[in-house]
């Protein structure tokens, strides 16, 4: 497994009690496969990729990436393991405005102390990946929606995470142009065996999951993919 939550329980303050956000939840998700999360809106489905991608610690419970237990690390060392080992792709592509689509590869590499010239070649072999070979000098206002979100998956993918983490990926995009970006998704999770957690609202994505889980007020159960 590269991706394990263990009884993790996380809760937030709520006047003078705390609020339960997930509740003893436990899922293993294996490399080179893809586990979609569904649940209605205030479930616990942010609050789940936060605590996976090392973002909040939760009050117990154990998250374990590539073999490695996160409780006890110090901030430096959740920095240093998001950095090499999970990749996020959020909502908003968040694309930097006066970077072309290379460089905002090329730049995840100069993050993690590489040189950026020697990573271009990696950063060209992923955006022709992602179809957007010839919109490698492009910028953010020349690219598409969809072409911006594949901006942000390939450039999640730029450092060889073992896990990838992404959130809500078709939610500005058309039902055709979000078809495909979880199509892409998916291949590229068989392709760079990463665990994939994919954080959906549409349920017609289910059934390229190889497990569906469910949140419902902070708990999680498994659920059969769609059709």
């Amino acid at each position: 497994m590269s991706l394990t939550l263990t009884a993790v329980t996380l809760t937030y303050p709520d006047g003078d009690s705390r609020l339960t956000a997930l509740d003893q939840v436990t899922m293993a998700v294996p490399r080179g496969s893809l586990t979609a999360v569904v649940g209605p809106s205030g479930s616990g489905k942010s609050s789940l990729l936060a605590v996976a991608a090392t973002l909040i610690t939760p009050d117990s419970g154990t998250v374990t990436v590539d073999g490695a237990a996160t409780a006890g690390m110090s901030r430096g060392e959740l920095a240093d393991l998001r950095r090499r080992k999970i990749g996020i792709v959020f909502q908003q592509p968040n694309l930097l405005p006066a970077l072309t689509a290379a460089e905002q590869l090329q730049v995840m590499a100069q993050i993690d102390g590489r040189s950026p010239a020697r990573a271009r070649p990696r950063a060209m072999e992923l955006l022709d990946a992602v179809g957007l070979t010839l919109q490698a000098a492009r910028r953010p206002h020349q690219l598409s929606g969809g072409q911006r979100q594949r901006v942000s998956i390939a450039r999640a993918l730029m450092n060889d995470p073992t896990v990838l983490l992404v959130d809500e990926p078709t939610s500005a995009l058309d039902r055709e142009r979000g078809a495909a970006v979880v199509d892409l998704i998916t291949r590229l999770t068989h392709h760079q065996a990463t665990a994939t957690v994919l954080v959906t609202h549409d349920r017609t994505h289910l059934a390229v999951a190889d497990q569906v889980a469910e949140v419902h007020d902070g708990r999680l159960r498994p659920a059969p993919p769609a059709g």
